[in-house]
């Protein structure tokens, strides 16, 4: 099956030639004939599938091919929804181009940086935008933005959307799109919450899903080391150095491990950068712009800061920790092995993590081969850490931060102290 096949125009044919793209990936060849026919579509499909370019490329041709209503002040035609600003950035890339040799006009906004550059791209006028939920009801709100002429929306990552609290956003752009449009509900899992905001988004709708098994590879090579918890940054230090001219993406559970790798690999003088929420945006898309120009080796990231990181020769994905949620580990390994390139996928597994790769081996359906020989072996005897029960006071604290989780991958705001002492002059 080629493009061609599937039925795409000239212009964009030659703009995947470009790019290097030559036959579509399963979820490409099930989605783009479905979508060529104005029908809806759920899709579940994991991060690497080449669900981008199965969504982008259907609605760039359809508003090419209606190209009369292209004339004049644009309006918004389709619309993006996407949780992380890394992935709308990467997401704007591709349809840039993929629309190389049309004369479609696209742009994305997303919060923390300042909104002029991106309110003069608007007036402008855009065909196609790219956008993270808090930013664009904030546009919204101010008037930039009208969604009466959509007729393509989309909402990506929609797990995703609903791990990092935007359920009420996406609530709030719903209503506010025109009842007769093409909708595309696109999400790695799909769990009775998805299922539930699918059926307030689509109509009568098709079904395209891509399996985990499908989505890892086997292209990607697979492997983890039973590694104790002090010693997983001295393994980490020791493949690294093992691999000099790799390019390495690891992961970290949480923002503060992430910092804590950097730190730790910085004392044997290894070069890396951290990209999480707690970090700005100009941070984070310079250390990503230095690990893609090859100016740095090692990126270590956290889950949600990596959506939307497509590089295309990393060679080697590391999971530091290994993510209590299965279906993570699907997407984190995804970085690695896209197209037609071979990756390798190493895993670090203490004792308390055993369980987590219990299950993540039930989901992928397979056993993933154990390295032996290395320096730092685990010691079958580590005591494994009881979860202690929250205390009522944990309890409320908690309660008290529930709502104050982050908004496009930013970080929390601390809470406000109270003085008690005298006010200074």
């Amino acid at each position: 099956m080629t493009f061609k096949e599937l039925g795409i125009i000239e212009p964009i044919l030659k703009s995947l030639d470009d790019v290097g793209y030559t036959n579509p990936t399963p979820v490409q060849e099930q989605s783009i004939p479905i979508l060529l026919n104005r029908k809806d579509l759920l899709g579940c499909a994991q991060t690497g599938t080449g669900k981008t370019a199965a969504f982008t490329i259907p609605i760039i041709q359809h508003l090419y091919n209606g190209i009369q209503e292209l004339k004049g002040k644009r309006k918004i035609k389709a619309l993006i929804v996407t949780p992380t600003r890394e992935l709308a950035i990467q997401i704007n890339d591709n349809i840039t181009a993929y629309s190389k040799y049309t004369n479609i006009k696209n742009t994305v906004i997303f919060g923390g940086v300042k909104q002029h550059a991106q309110t003069d791209a608007l007036r402008r006028g855009v065909d196609i935008l790219v956008a993270t939920p808090g930013r664009l009801l904030d546009l919204i709100s101010q008037g930039y933005i009208s969604l009466n002429d959509i007729k393509f929306f989309v909402l990506d990552e929609a797990d995703q959307m609903l791990d990092m609290g935007f359920i009420h956003d996406i609530k709030k752009i719903i209503v506010k799109l025109p009842a007769k449009r093409q909708s595309l509900f696109f999400s790695a899992t799909m769990p009775a919450s998805i299922v539930e905001l699918s059926s307030k988004i689509l109509g009568k709708y098709e079904k395209v899903t891509i399996k985990p098994k499908q989505a890892t590879a086997e292209k990607v090579a697979q492997a983890v080391y039973f590694v104790s918890k002090p010693n997983k940054a001295k393994l980490l230090i020791h493949l690294i150095e093992e691999n000099p001219d790799a390019s390495v993406l690891v992961f970290s559970r949480t923002k503060h491990g992430a910092d804590k790798v950097v730190r730790m690999l910085a004392k044997s003088q290894i070069k890396s950068a951290a990209i999480h929420g707690n970090k700005s945006q100009g941070a984070r898309q310079r250390a990503l712009g230095h690990f893609k120009d090859g100016e740095l080796n090692v990126l270590i990231a956290t889950d949600i800061a990596a959506r939307g990181i497509d590089i295309s020769d990393l060679s080697l994905v590391i999971n530091y920790d290994l993510p209590n949620i299965p279906e993570t580990y699907v997407h984190r390994i995804g970085r690695t092995g896209r197209a037609k390139a071979s990756g390798i996928a190493l895993s670090f597994c203490n004792q308390e993590e055993k369980e987590y790769l219990k299950d993540i081996q039930k989901l992928i359906n397979q056993q993933i081969p154990v390295i032996k020989e290395h320096p730092f072996p685990l010691d079958e005897n580590e005591e494994i850490p009881l979860a202690a029960k929250p205390t009522k006071n944990q309890r409320k604290k908690k309660n008290r931060t529930a709502g104050n989780k982050p908004k496009e991958g930013e970080a929390a705001k601390k809470p406000k102290r109270k003085f008690y002492g005298r006010k200074p002059r």
